[in-house]
């Protein structure tokens, strides 16, 4: 059926502003018809997330897409490297097809880093064969982040030929590199690696610029890297994308890029470069099939009420409403389950710490960043076990393997803020095992239970009451609705929030604080792991 959209149309190419109509026929645009009077209403390419782990909104890629096209996001571009490190190369088609369902655009890239490093235990192995049979794929779209940097400059072997693979294929390679500087990030870059999205300083991010890196300014739920970065755009808007990364269900129901765009012309950058690093630019890099409002072009684009408020009217993908002030036009896809959690329950003793001679070596959690820092600290003991200190916020933190039945690691984390219970995940950035921070051994092994019981989620436990949110698929994703999954999540962070904690997401935080790969004190199911220098290390020192 044709179709003709009137309003202000936005020509983020060439920089202007016109009053139009778009003629639209199968989806593409057939014409553009300039007209003499204004319309109330401009319309917009369509954002784009440039770099975004689907599986971190806890939500289906179909119901990713239900709720993303609300606040006029037409595709993202997404590294299925969550689900990878429990299914393998079966949890990467699951996404594909589940995303096929839907009117929305998904470009999907071949996890890099499966398992992100030896030092913890994960469901599954990408290996550079298998990296190629995606990337072979006309679905996979690019080699994804490659967080593996120490393999990059020591030329290990897997690690170059999964590389190879993507210029084989000619497919872009992301970047994965917090605070590498110097000789060391010019030869990350010479691998052909092309972005980052884990700069967090200004300098960081213009260095990365200057030796040609495309640099994707964060805000998601976990990290909120913005307005450190977000002057790079009038610098260098051409090397600039937007991106979430990670964005939980109770924010994405709130905004996704959208909200990054209309900040940061709030902040009085340029509205034609914010539009460019969240539309034409990602379009550029990635090759994607996205419209940007050409004659020609598939016709993906929003309708928005103007340019500073930047209320989403309608959302047009292949020239089909998916949006409509704030209510979604995706019809909800029942999608099937798959998981891998295979481990019997756990006891209290499995968690308790036996006293020694010295101090311990502590995490540092800091709220808003996926970095920690290190302390070392004096332990509380009692009965010749260390305890938890609730007074100076010294928690025992514990990762549990979820693939086979092993001994628990525990460490000691600050900033975590309970002063009661214990709160637990199977959202544990990259490996997925359960990540479990509380007060009591007994708390923590009922927290810990409950998610085996339920096969994966997320929970919060005192005494005798209980939250949990049921993560079936792959134990980190749900197959509920959005607003359902928004809802009890919200309901489940408001517990973790009562039992003390005063961090912006203490989900979040905790999912990452068993992801080695980022400094610089970690733990995993394996021990205590310095980030810096890639070790394992004693809690005592």
């Amino acid at each position: 059926m044709d179709t003709e959209i009137r309003g202000n149309i936005v020509d983020v190419i060439k920089q202007k502003t016109y009053a139009g109509i778009i003629k639209i026929e199968k989806g593409k645009i057939t014409d553009i018809e300039k007209v003499e009077n204004e319309f109330d209403n401009f319309i917009i390419p369509g954002f784009i997330d440039a770099h975004v782990h689907i599986e971190s909104s806890m939500l289906t890629p179909s119901e990713f897409a239900r709720v993303a096209a609300i606040h006029g996001t037409v595709a993202v571009v997404t590294d299925p490297h969550e689900i990878a490190n429990i299914l393998g190369i079966d949890g990467v088609y699951y996404m594909v097809d589940n995303a096929s369902k839907v009117p929305f655009k998904f470009y999907f890239g071949a996890p890099s880093c499966v398992p992100a490093s030896p030092f913890e235990t994960s469901g599954a192995e990408l290996n550079p064969k298998d990296v190629e049979k995606l990337l072979k794929n006309d679905n996979i779209n690019f080699l994804a982040e490659m967080m593996n940097y120490p393999g990059v400059l020591n030329n290990d072997t897997q690690v170059i030929e999964k590389i190879n693979s993507a210029k084989k294929y000619s497919k872009p390679i992301d970047g994965h590199a917090p605070g590498l500087t110097g000789k060391d990030l010019e030869k990350y870059v010479e691998c052909g690696i092309s972005t980052d999205h884990e700069c967090f300083k200004l300098e960081e991010g213009r260095e990365k610029i200057n030796l040609g890196m495309k640099v994707l300014l964060r805000e998601g739920t976990g990290a909120r890297n913005f307005n450190d970065l977000q002057k790079l755009i009038e610098e260098n808007v051409d090397s600039c994308m937007l991106c979430s990364d990670d964005k939980h269900p109770n924010d994405l129901i709130k905004g996704h890029i959208n909200l990054i765009v209309k900040r940061a012309i709030e902040n009085g950058i340029d509205p034609f470069k914010v539009l460019k690093a969240a539309s034409v630019n990602p379009i550029s890099h990635y090759n994607l099939d996205v419209g940007l409002l050409r004659i020609g072009d598939p016709a993906d684009f929003i309708v928005v009420d103007d340019l500073r408020k930047l209320n989403v009217l309608n959302t047009y993908i292949n020239g089909t409403e998916v949006a409509r002030n704030g209510t979604t036009l995706i019809t909800s896809i029942k999608p099937e389950i798959k998981n891998n959690f295979n481990i019997s329950f756990k006891k209290p003793s499995d968690f308790s710490v036996k006293k020694t001679n010295g101090k311990i070596n502590t995490i540092v959690a800091i709220d808003g960043q996926l970095i920690t820092k290190k302390e070392i600290e004096k332990p509380l003991f009692s009965n010749d076990l260390i305890l938890s200190d609730i007074d100076r916020d010294i928690l025992k933190i514990s990762v549990v393997n979820r693939y086979k039945n092993t001994k628990p690691s525990v460490g000691f984390i600050k900033n975590f803020g309970l002063k009661k219970g214990a709160i637990a995940s199977s959202v544990a950035h990259d490996s997925h095992n359960i990540i479990v921070v509380g007060i009591t051994d007994e708390e923590i092994c009922k927290a810990v239970n409950l998610l085996i019981e339920n096969k994966g989620g997320l929970c919060a436990v005192e005494h005798d009451k209980k939250t949990v949110l049921p993560l079936p698929i792959a134990g980190i994703i749900s197959n509920k609705k959005y607003d359902w999954v928004a809802k009890k999540y919200e309901e489940i962070e408001e517990s973790a929030k009562s039992l003390g904690s005063n961090l912006h997401a203490p989900f979040m935080t905790l999912s990452f604080m068993a992801l080695p790969v980022i400094p610089k004190l970690k733990i995993t199911d394996k021990g205590l792991f310095d980030s810096e220098n890639f070790k394992f290390i004693s809690l005592f020192t």
